[in-house]
C-alpha cells in the first residue's frame, strides 16, 4: 500500500495540500451533520469521546487522539501533517502496535511538536498476524506504540494535563509498571520512583527538583497511558489540591 517509488528510499506520501481539499469536500458533506468529518466515520464511543476536543472549535491533537484509541481498544488511522506531507499513522492499542510508512524516530524528530491531526478514520490494515495477509502491512513498518506515546507525552504539543486525570487528585505509580525500553535517568527517574513509594498531586510535584508545573503534568500523561497511573480524587492532598485552585494557587 506505501511502497517506495521516490529515490533514496523516501515514502510517497500525499502532499498536505491535497490533503486539505479533499477534507474541505469531507467537510462540506458533513456540514449538516454539526460533526466535523475527522472523526464522524469512527463508532459512536470513541466519536463522542474525540467530540470533546472539538467541540470548542479547536482540532484534536495527537496525544488526545493516541490516549482515546487506546481506551476505547479501537484500531484506527491518523492522518497526521508531517511538514508538507501526510503520515497515514495507524493503531493497534491491543497489539501495542503502530503501523507507519516514515520511520517512527523521524516522526519523533525535532518537528514533533508541529504534527497535527488532519483526519481520523477506522483502520484498514490489519496487525501483524492477522488471518487476511492482504490488508496486513510490511513488518518493517511496524514499530511498538509504548516509545511512541511517551514521546509524545513528553515532548508532544500538550502541555496539560489529560482530561482524564486532570482536576484536584492525587497520582501515585501502579505496583509492578514495566518501563523498560524508555531511557529514564535523572530526575525523571527519581519521580517515578518517587509515584512508587509516595503519592503527589501536581502543584508539589512541579515543586521538586528539576520539575516545573509542565513537565510534572506531562510525566503523569505518560504514565496514563502505560497504564502505570492510579489517581485518587478522595486523598486529603487532592482536597487540599482543590482548595488552594480555587485561592488561584
Amino acid at each position: 500500500m506505501f511502497e517506495t517509488t521516490i529515490p533514496f528510499g523516501e515514502p510517497e506520501l500525499m502532499r498536505a495540500s491535497a490533503y486539505r481539499l479533499y477534507l474541505k469536500e469531507l467537510e462540506a458533506e458533513a456540514a449538516q451533520s454539526g460533526v466535523s468529518s475527522r472523526i464522524s466515520s469512527l463508532s459512536p464511543s470513541l466519536r463522542a469521546d474525540l467530540y470533546r476536543f472539538e467541540a470548542g472549535g479547536g482540532a484534536s491533537e495527537v496525544l488526545e487522539v493516541l490516549a482515546a484509541c487506546v481506551r476505547h481498544a479501537k484500531r484506527v488511522t491518523i492522518q497526521l501533517q508531517f511538514g508538507e506531507r501526510v503520515v497515514p499513522l495507524t493503531v493497534f492499542p491491543e497489539e501495542r502496535l503502530v503501523h507507519c510508512p516514515v520511520p517512527i524516530d523521524q516522526l519523533l524528530g525535532p518537528a514533533l511538536t508541529e504534527l497535527q491531526v488532519m483526519h481520523v478514520e477506522p483502520a484498514l490494515l490489519r496487525p501483524p498476524g492477522d488471518e487476511d495477509t492482504t490488508l496486513v502491512g510490511e513488518p518493517r513498518l511496524h514499530s511498538p506504540l509504548t516509545p511512541l506515546m511517551w514521546e509524545l507525552a513528553m515532548r508532544g504539543a500538550r502541555k496539560e494535563l489529560l482530561p482524564e486525570i486532570a482536576g484536584p487528585a492525587v497520582y501515585r505509580v501502579t505496583p509492578g509498571l514495566e518501563l523498560g525500553g524508555l531511557h529514564l535517568s535523572g530526575a525523571l527517574l527519581a519521580a517515578v520512583y518517587r509515584l512508587r513509594h509516595e503519592g503527589s498531586n501536581l502543584r508539589d510535584m512541579a515543586e521538586w527538583p528539576g520539575f516545573d508545573r509542565e513537565r510534572a503534568a506531562r510525566l503523569l500523561n505518560a504514565l496514563y497511558l502505560q497504564a502505570g497511573l492510579m489517581v485518587s480524587r478522595s486523598h486529603p492532598d487532592a482536597v487540599s489540591e482543590s482548595w488552594f485552585g480555587g485561592l488561584g494557587r
